[in-house]
Order: C-alpha cells, then structure tokens, then sequence
C-alpha cells in the first residue's frame, strides 16, 4: 500500500456537473441546470496565468505560510489547515508529508479549476467540521450542449527571475449526450533571487498535473461522470528545511451519478465516492552540510462518499449532506551516517493512524422578504481514530487509548439585508474540530521554525469554537464598499508547549515540545474592500485587512498578519489592457517570540503588467508581459518560515490561444 498504482482504472462515474443557485422555476431538463454554471477561470487581472497559489492570495481571506517557491500552506482566517476544511469538489483529501508541505491545493493546477469556493468560519461546515471556514477548489465542468462544440486552450510562458518555463493546456468537448474535459500542465523552476541579487538556494521545483472528466446524460433528468487527476512534483526545493523534496505523487479520482426532479420539493440530488492516494518523499540528498541524513517518506490514502440533495419551496430552499471518508496516513522517519547504507534510526512519525469521518450537514435559506434573508445550519459528525503502533504514543502518555471517537456538532446563523445600495449581514456560530494527525499522533516532528521537535497527544480535547461575524456594504453603478469583520472564541485551543521531559531526536532541535490545549484564544479579523469606476474602460480596487490573535494569558498567537493593503488600477483601450497594483504589509508588532517568531519590517511592492489580445486565425490569443516587485525590493514577511526572503523583481511574460 506503500505505492501508488499509477493507474486511472479507477475513475467511477461522476454526475456532480457544477451547480448554480436552483431558480424558482422548476427544472426541465439537466441543460437548464447546467447551462449557466460556466464560472471565471482562475486568473486575474495582474497575470493571467497564475498558480492556484498565488489565484487565493487574491483573496481578502487568504494569506499563506511559505517555506520556499512552491507549496504554499494556506490560512483562512490567520489559521492553519487543521483548523480549515480544503477539498476537491467536496472530496476530502489528506496531505502525506509532516511538515506540511503538500496542502492539498498543490495537487491542483489552475487550468483544470473553474472556480474555488472559500466560506469563513461555520458557514464553511458542509464539508465536514471545520473551526476556519472551508475552501473548496471547483473542477472544470463543461456542461450538455444542444449541438456539438469543442473548445479548449494553450498556455505558455516564461518568468526570468527563477527561469521558469510553463505548459498548461486543456480541451472540452461538449454534445447532447456526452461531455468531456482534459487538461495537461507542466512548470519546470530553478532557484529564484531576492531583492538583493542573492540566489535563494534550493528554492527549485519542478511539476506535472493531468486530469481527464467525461459525463453522459443516462436520460433527459439524470448523468453519470468519471473524473480522475494525476500530478507529480520532482526536486523540489525548500530553503526554509533541513531537507527537500525527491518524489511527490497523487491519484485522484471520483465517479457518481445525478438525477434532476421536476416537481416536488427535491430538485435534485447528486452521490459520489471517490478514491485518492497520495505519496510524498522529503529527503536530504541535496544537502551534503547536513551531519546526520535523513529520510522522511509519507503516504496518505483516502476513500470515501459524498451525497447531496437540493431542495426548493416557494422562499425556502436547503442544501442536505451526506459525508463519510476512512484515511490512512503514515510516515516514517529515517536517520543515517554520512554512509546512507548503514541505517542508525527508524520510527514512524504517524504511526498508521486510521480516521474515519461520518457527517450529516445541512445549509438552509429563508427569504422571509424581497430584502431579507435567514441562513442558518450545521452538521454532526463523527470522528474516529485509531493508532495502529500506539506504543510510540505511550511513550509520553502511557495508557493513551489505541482508539478514539469523537462527536463533532457545528451550528451557524445569519441574517442578511438590502435596502436599495446598502446592505448589511450577521451571523453567528458554534462549532468543534477534532486534533488533526499530528497534533494527536504525531512523534518527533520536526518544526524548523521555531527548532523543536514535536510530540502528539491522544488526549487532546475537542477544540471549540464560538464566533460572531457581521458586514455593511454599499453599491451603486460606480462605487462599492465593504467591511467585514468576524470574531473567534476557541477553547481547548491547540498548540506547542515545551515537555520537562524527552530529549531531542534532530540533532538541529533545541528540544521537546509537546501538543497542549490553552483554556481558549482569541482571534479577531476585518477587511475593508472598495472598488470605484473611474471612467468606464478605467478600474480602481483596494483592500484593508488585518487580524489580532491572542492566547489566554494575552500573548501573542503565531502566523497572525500585521496590518496589510493592496491597491490596483485596470485601464483597457481597445485590445489592450494595463494593470499596476502597489501591496504591503506594516511592521509586525504583535509577534510571538515563544512560538519561533521575531519582528519583520514594513514593505511596499510595486507590479506592473499589460497584455495585448488579438486574433490568429479563429484563435483568440492574448500576449501579456509585466514584472512583480519592480522595483527590486528585498523583503521578509511575517509568514517566511525561517526568514528566508521573498523574490526579487520577476519579468514574465505568457502567451494564450483559446478557441
């Protein structure tokens, strides 16, 4: 089980065809569904081909830990990913490496994506139990046609900082009866530079994604679809570890069927299962410096079964999910002499810990006017672990139970109103997250940040979290603003705490930390979003955030962003486009320096871009070029692991045929 068949036989059937909002009309047809659900690609104005990293650092909600180029880890709320729910079209998929550095965004490529979908706090709970809120990253699904249409797109391109050189290309198909989609990615990057000309050593990667989707209408109400995912990392570099990554490999496939109504209260209801199995190789190969190697392999396999309904009366209309999964995750850690055949240490640091999922959610919606609205839901789950060695479990918490289940509620409301430009929203929630593997199981986790090797407790309780939220918007033909703000109370809050007991097993750790619940901790965030139409081809955008999170005795939390802004303007002239945006951060004051931080200074970045779209035959092709951080600026952020620094000023440019 250690190795992934690198097969697509099993792909199943998958009738979860993207959803729009059920209108008040009933359905006739699987077209009138899914004609209009076509969303944005993921790209932006700034560049147009981007990860599906850098896509959510567009957003107000997102912020991200790096630990070099590639794999970011994202936070929703200023929280990490035990604390948010990331999936796949629902699919709930683990990452296999301890250091975090597989989240499950990085087995995703943005051709083959159509949309994420990111919900803060409870309301995020469709998916599963979450304390953050959810993302979940949409596959492209080209919907039935009346006639025959192909479509597709190539992408290429070259970013002269890092010399990366990038591939993306996908094609549909669309008919009556059958539909499919298909995409292939590759990006090959060397070290990059910062701001002071240095080379930021093994900060290289090099990545392979393909997915392939077929759907066929069984009849005028119904269809089966079959999805699968291959993608694969090499040599990746991560300058902010001891070590880097040889080998990353994932399988993801789904299959289910979807059947419409046309009266009656249920509008339609859509099953899937789905099988992914991930493996995940961080060794020191390229780091002869290192006195004592070692190998870190991880693998990661998930099955599970996603069913939902949709329902639809007069003002009322509700959203019912079935969710069950069972994971594996293992990982070992490997240590060796200068002569790496001659092994000194073997342990696993996920000791074969088995979790299985049970949840039931619901999201439910009542107009109570042509104004107002009332959302309100939740979900209960069930959650069960087992540790296959709990031996090493025992060895810092003897008699620790071998197995654990866990119930799991969560609970939301909110309330919305629109009065002519003006409209306004609160909302509450309460809600519990289970410890995540390696803050229950985990033994001897390395963390380079703050250079402590990490213990695991089966003992943890519930996280708990009680949260308030609220907005004031306004909008009318040329300006709009927004301010949003939400609230968290945790108790059981999960973190690091040094252990009097056990000694370091990294000969680069300065000790033993142990995962402990604070009595609670509290985070606070706000935005400030506003745009304003200048002129009708000339766009302004600007954002505000910022967060502050404390522990019970008033300290400060880790990764929590400093007071930020980005600002931007959009001019286009015809078939052409030009974009300049500044961003920044102030300085960092509320650090934490028991959990591995120091104080980052302020910084303000400069990008500038401008493409140019035009036709070569029947192909629609836009040739972009631009520069991020124009000006050269060396910089740390808050959220550089090991502060190492940022890139250094990067042309780049892209060109893309679409038809």
């Amino acid at each position: 089980m250690k190795k992934i068949a690198i097969t697509l036989a099993f792909w199943g059937v998958l009738g979860n065809a993207q959803h729009r909002k059920v209108s008040r009309e009933s359905i006739t047809t699987l077209d009138e569904l899914e004609v209009g659900s076509v969303k944005k690609g993921i790209e932006t104005n700034m560049k147009q081909t981007v990860s599906v990293d850098e896509f959510l650092a567009s957003s107000d909600q997102i912020s991200f830990i790096k630990r070099g180029a590639y794999a970011w880890e994202p936070l929703l709320n200023n929280m990490g990913t035990e604390r948010s729910t990331v999936t796949i079209d629902g699919m709930h998929i683990f990452g296999a490496c301890t250091d975090k550095m597989d989240p499950v965004t990085s087995y995703m490529e943005s051709n083959n994506l159509s949309a994420i979908d990111i919900k803060s706090g409870q309301a995020g709970s469709l998916n599963g139990a979450t304390v953050a809120g959810s993302i979940d990253l949409k596959r492209k699904n080209t919907p039935f046609g009346l006639q025959k249409k192909w479509g597709g797109a190539y992408q290429t391109g070259f970013e002269f900082n890092n010399k990366q050189f990038f591939n993306l290309g996908n094609v549909s198909y669309s008919g009556s009866k059958l539909v499919a989609d298909g995409s292939i990615s590759f990006r090959k990057a060397g070290n990059y530079y910062d701001g002071n000309n240095d080379e930021v050593r093994h900060s290289q990667y090099n990545k392979f994604n393909t997915s392939l989707g077929a759907a066929y209408k069984t009849s005028r109400l119904s269809s089966v679809r079959v999805d699968a995912i291959f993608d694969m990392a090499k040599n990746v570099g991560f300058p902010a570890l001891p070590m880097d990554l040889w080998l990353s490999r994932a399988v993801i496939t789904s299959a289910s069927y979807k059947q419409l109504f046309e009266n009656g209260l249920v509008k339609s209801w859509d099953t899937k299962i789905y099988y992914n199995a991930i493996e995940h190789y961080m060794d020191d190969t390229a780091r002869p410096e290192n006195l004592v190697h070692m190998d870190m392999p991880g693998w990661s396999t998930t099955y599970g079964l996603l069913s939902k309904m949709n329902l639809k009366n007069e003002k009322y209309s509700s959203e019912i999910q079935l969710n069950v999964y069972n994971n594996l995750s293992i990982a070992e850690m490997r240590m060796y002499p200068q002569d790496r055949s001659k092994r000194t240490m073997f342990a696993y640091s996920w000791p074969w810990v088995t979790t299985r999922y049970a949840g039931l959610s619901m999201n439910n919606s009542w107009d109570i006017s042509d104004h107002s609205r009332f959302n309100f839901g939740g979900s209960l789950g069930l959650n069960y672990n087992k540790s296959k060695y709990v031996e090493f479990n025992w060895i810092f918490h003897p008699g620790a139970p071998q197995e654990k289940t866990r119930f799991l509620p969560n609970l939301h409301a909110g309330y919305q109103l629109n009065i002519d430009h003006f409209n306004f929203s609160i909302g509450t929630g309460y809600g519990h997250r289970a410890p995540s593997v390696s803050e229950g199981y985990g033994y001897y986790i390395y963390n380079s940040f703050d250079r402590y090797d990490y213990i695991g407790n089966p003992n943890l309780k519930n996280e708990i979290s009680y949260e308030t939220n609220a907005s004031a918007g306004f909008k009318n033909e040329k300006l709009g603003i927004e301010a949003k703000v939400n609230y968290f109370y945790i108790q059981n809050y999960i973190i690091g705490r040094i252990l009097s007991m056990g000694s370091p097993m990294n000969y680069q750790s300065v000790g033993v930390k142990g995962y402990t619940s604070l009595d609670y901790a509290t985070l606070f965030n706000m935005s400030l979003n506003a745009e304003y139409h200048i002129l009708q081809n000339l766009h302004w955008k600007g954002v505000v955030t910022y967060a502050r999170g404390t522990d019970d005795k008033g300290g400060n939390l880790p990764f929590i962003r400093p007071l930020s802004y980005q600002t931007s303007v959009h001019l286009t002239h015809g078939d052409f486009g030009f974009q300049t945006s500044v961003n920044g951060d102030f300085m960092q004051i509320n650090y934490s320096p028991e959990y591995g931080e120091d104080q980052t200074a302020a910084y303000t970045i400069w990008n500038l871009s401008a493409d140019y779209t035009f036709k070569i035959n029947k192909f629609k092709t836009v040739l972009q070029i631009g520069a991020e951080n124009l000006l050269n600026k060396y910089y740390i952020t808050y959220a550089d692991w090991g502060n190492i620094p940022r890139m250094g000023r990067n042309i780049f440019t892209s060109l893309k045929f679409s038809f």
